[in-house]
């Protein structure tokens, strides 16, 4: 394991943002296993239980808020930092409409202070912003949108996201301009957009797995909402292993590397809701839904896909689960932990990395 990404994790200092979330506890789980000194900066667990807490990882951990400035500016200048992660996020769609302010402020201006403060330090070599796949402007077109495609926001969360985007290129052409690395600075910083990411530990309200996870581990039938809405489903470990790839192009100084990526499933996996619901049946007999197909009055797009091409070819990045495969995965973690009591997720660390 630790010789996995050349090496270049060991024993260095590397901080995740929003490390006691579903995918920063997933993140950092396995950079633990590659043998780095992780830092964490978050709030407390958003839920209980929570995948974090299960995973009793001994970690440095500050519980803040990325909108501290001053805490977040102390933290780094005191821990030194080589790699920087950015998860910090409100990531929550539905929970956008109810709270607007918090979730711009965090995800717009928390973004901010994480490049201000990595701006002022002399440790940062890279930064990974990890955003998400709804920062494009979305007209459900059937092909998958590239890098390049313009940033839009329907949404409050979806505009969050498109705008941490925009700071990110105008840090990157202000502050860690690539014509002037090696020269005036030696900071690295690239965006990743992912999306409809599942796996274990995940308890978030308004997620699809989770809600049908909860209510079968309450004998209670599950509610769908949308259930043809097109959604690019991927096993966290598969985005993951994107950011841990272009986090070691930045490290050794492939400024190349510093823009923006897309990680996501291969088109023909891309599956429906009610597809998902019924994979999540055949492989765990205790599932029970109804199908609604509301008229919701909150929007939310019913179709979204990456064009994951430029990964492919230049960081030979490709999903190694299938789509079926990483919703199986995902529903033998919760078994395990609901019927069995056990946790698996080092377990399928390993198994994910040995394929």
């Amino acid at each position: 394991m630790k010789n996995l990404f050349n090496g270049i994790y060991k024993n260095r200092v590397v901080l995740v943002t929003g490390h006691t979330g579903f995918k920063g506890s997933w993140l950092s789980l396995w950079l633990q296993e590659l043998g780095a000194q992780v830092i964490g900066y978050a709030l407390e667990p958003p839920t209980h239980p929570n995948h974090f807490g299960l995973l009793n990882l001994q970690m440095h951990s500050y519980i803040s808020d990325i909108r501290d400035r001053q805490k977040l500016f102390k933290v780094i200048k005191e821990t030194k930092p080589e790699i920087v992660f950015h998860l910090a996020a409100q990531p929550i769609v539905r929970k956008a409409y109810k709270e607007p302010l918090e979730t711009l402020e965090t995800n717009i201006i928390g973004t901010a202070n994480v490049f201000e403060a990595c701006k002022n330090s002399k440790s940062v070599r890279a930064i990974l912003n990890i955003t998400s796949d709804k920062c494009y402007e979305n007209n459900e077109w059937v092909w998958g949108y590239r890098e390049s495609d313009p940033m839009g926001g329907f949404d409050p969360y979806s505009a969050s996201k498109g705008c941490s985007e925009l700071i990110t290129s105008a840090y990157r052409n202000s502050f860690f301009n690539l014509y002037d690395y090696e020269k005036t600075h030696r900071v690295l910083l690239a965006s990743c957009r992912a999306g409809n990411v599942i796996g274990g530990g995940d308890w978030a309200e308004d997620r699809l797995i989770p809600d049908i996870m909860k209510a079968t581990s309450k004998n209670e039938k599950v509610e769908i909402r949308s259930p043809y809405s097109t959604r690019p489903w991927q096993h966290v470990l598969e985005p993951l292993n994107g950011y841990l790839i272009l986090g070691q192009k930045l490290f050794e100084g492939n400024k190349e590397f510093a823009e923006a990526w897309n990680f996501g499933p291969r088109d023909s996996e891309i599956l429906n809701v009610k597809s998902v619901v019924e994979i999540c049946k055949e492989h765990w007999n205790a599932v029970n839904y109804k199908l609604l197909n509301l008229d919701d009055k909150l929007h939310e797009a019913n179709l979204l896909k990456l064009d994951c091409s430029k990964a492919n070819i230049f960081l030979n990045w490709f999903p190694k689960c299938g789509t079926k495969k990483s919703i199986i995965d995902t529903i033998y973690w919760y078994k395990n932990y609901y019927v069995n009591n056990k946790i698996i997720s080092k377990e399928q660390l390993y198994n994910f990395v040995s394929n």
